[in-house]
């Protein structure tokens, strides 16, 4: 066996191990890329079916872009996927981009999409519940570590006056929230679409507040640093293949919703054409690099910072890569 494969190899028993995720103590991992495959990473929640249709739409391969998927509930599963370096890109709030630039070096090449108007705090409908503060002593489904988790624990919940100790946190992925709510196993829970529509859509939860009173929350496409120096133009066309697809989402919503519908029912999920147009009629699909994004990410890394969930502010011309995107856009 050759050097090279002796060393592909190896990586690939790291992988399926779990190995890759033990990290130097930098955080990040001596695991190099064993070739120029794309590993795509994305969340099965409504802020993942844009990737997702991006995958199926044909659009990369017609790029040229040879591609692997990586499935799993919330994206700041994919983030620990990318500081493992066990995917090369994925996509994200910017409360889990800079604990993944944090811990692992990650750096954004783009913003996809706003999902504020996607994520809710929902109580069961028969508790009557219309404001926050009607949360406090009650079981709330959280996905710690997450971004709308995050933002519900440092943001909203201190705003309203609720301590950390004044609820219980029931932690759980987002997709198993609708059914904790069906069983009256949690009261309330912080979740996404199309989980929100469906509980809405099924009797079984009401909004108390929807996250865009706060947050526009624009979600980034990260990439590892060594995918970028090593494929700077599958990158721009990676973004390129994004505005093609971006395209759909403004003119073709039935093309894009059926597609997504078809993922949902697939997984076993009951939701009518109708509740999930609803939901994904909430996302903003606009890939870009604004000019106040620096600006954002500093507030939401103060926030973290303050909470000790990173070790210091992010240097922003290491961690924000917005020529790619701006060599897409002149294409």
């Amino acid at each position: 066996m050759s050097k090279y494969e002796t060393e592909t190899k190896r990586r690939q028993i790291l992988l399926a191990s779990g190995a890759g995720l033990v990290m130097s103590s930098l955080g990040i991992p001596g695991v190099a890329l064993a070739n120029t495959k794309l590993r795509q990473g994305f969340q099965t929640n409504m802020w993942g079916m844009p990737t997702y249709y991006l995958l199926k739409s044909g659009a990369l391969k017609k790029a040229g872009i040879d591609f692997e998927e990586f499935a799993v509930p919330s994206g700041n599963l994919t983030m620990q996927q990318m500081v493992a370096r066990q995917v090369d890109l994925g996509t994200y709030a910017g409360p889990s981009f800079v604990i993944g630039h944090d811990k692992g070096g990650l750096v954004a090449i783009a913003v996809i999409e706003y999902v504020g108007r996607t994520a809710s705090v929902m109580a069961r409908k028969e508790l009557n519940i219309t404001k926050v503060e009607q949360l406090k002593g009650l079981k709330i489904a959280n996905q710690t570590g997450s971004s709308i988790a995050n933002i519900f624990m440092n943001t909203i919940a201190p705003k309203y006056g609720l301590s950390k100790e004044s609820f219980s946190e029931i932690r759980m992925n987002v997709n198993d929230m609708v059914a904790a709510m069906a069983s009256k196993t949690v009261d309330a829970m912080v979740n996404i679409e199309p989980y929100n529509s469906i509980a809405e859509a099924d009797g079984l939860a009401t909004m108390v507040v929807n996250y865009y009173d706060f947050d526009r929350m624009p979600v980034v496409m990260a990439a590892t640093p060594e995918f970028i120096e090593k494929n700077p133009d599958m990158v721009v066309s990676y973004l390129k293949a994004w505005l093609d697809v971006a395209k759909d989402f403004e003119t073709n919503p039935a093309k894009v919703s059926s597609v997504i519908h078809d993922f949902y029912t697939s997984k076993g999920y009951t939701i009518s054409k109708q509740t999930l147009q609803k939901a994904l009629a909430k996302i903003e699909v606009k890939p870009q690099f604004p000019a106040d994004f620096g600006g954002y990410m500093q507030e939401q890394a103060e926030i973290l910072l303050k909470a000790n969930r990173i070790k210091a502010i992010p240097d922003w011309k290491k961690a924000l890569r917005p020529e790619f995107m701006q060599k897409a856009l002149k294409a």
